[in-house]
């Protein structure tokens, strides 16, 4: 399946399809796992890391790595967060040689739509944590947890431009791993300029049990607990 827009052609309007600022609590949430440090800034690496929104946030609690698939949201993310290391690569496969304190991936963890997939994700996370450090995964849901949803949002940009957005979630196959998201998007550009965008997300879901199994597979001993929104959050850490 090709991209989705959002990452690719459409990426220069993700700050105002999802804004930073709406990141805080969520980083702050994530700040609250991370391991003491007696003082000194844990080594974190983000896999999935976007537009880099989370990352902006997450930067004051420690020295940040950001890795992504998509070259055009590393460039977003580049503009937000221009004193952090960025690296285009798969979180299936990518391996930058060298370990963290903490591996961190958010909600694109979603896009592993197959066992396979997740668990090759998986061993790249224990791949790149130190021996006793912490992973957390958090993916938007379990399977046990998913409902399809309608929602929608979009910003106003300080130049000019302006964007908003319809989701519409649902489960085409109940007998598979994978539902569907699928965005229209309005987005006026500068000079009043009107378009409309219809951007197809496939998304992964396992059961937690299925989660735990792979992790400890990985050699990440994990829990799974529930965010503030009731979200299930996995950390873990590297044997």
């Amino acid at each position: 399946m090709r991209t989705p827009l959002m990452y690719s052609t459409l990426a220069p309007w993700w700050p105002l399809i999802s804004a930073p600022a709406d990141y805080a609590e969520e980083a702050a949430a994530f700040a609250a796992l991370l391991p003491p440090r007696d003082g000194t800034s844990p080594t974190i690496l983000e896999l999935g890391s976007g537009g880099g929104n989370l990352a902006s946030h997450l930067k004051a609690h420690g020295t940040l790595t950001l890795v992504d698939l998509s070259a055009e949201m590393l460039a977003v993310s580049a503009q937000l967060n221009p004193e952090l290391e960025h690296v285009q690569g798969d979180m299936r496969t990518v391996d930058l040689g060298r370990r963290f304190d903490v591996v961190l991936i958010h909600d694109a963890v979603m896009y592993n739509t197959t066992p396979a997939d997740l668990r090759a994700t998986l061993a790249t996370a224990a791949r790149h944590c130190r021996s006793g450090g912490t992973v957390i995964i958090a993916p938007d849901c379990t399977r046990e947890t998913y409902e399809p949803d309608t929602t929608h949002g979009g910003e106003d940009g300080a130049d000019g431009r302006s964007a908003r957005y319809l989701s519409w979630s649902f489960d085409p196959d109940p007998t598979d791993t994978s539902f569907e998201t699928v965005y229209t998007l309005v987005l006026r550009d500068v000079d009043g300029t009107m378009t409309v965008e219809l951007d197809r997300h496939v998304e992964g879901f396992f059961q937690e049990a299925e989660w735990i199994e792979w992790l400890d597979a990985a050699g990440i001993d994990a829990r799974c607990q529930l965010d503030a929104w009731d979200r299930p959050v996995f950390v873990g850490t590297r044997r």
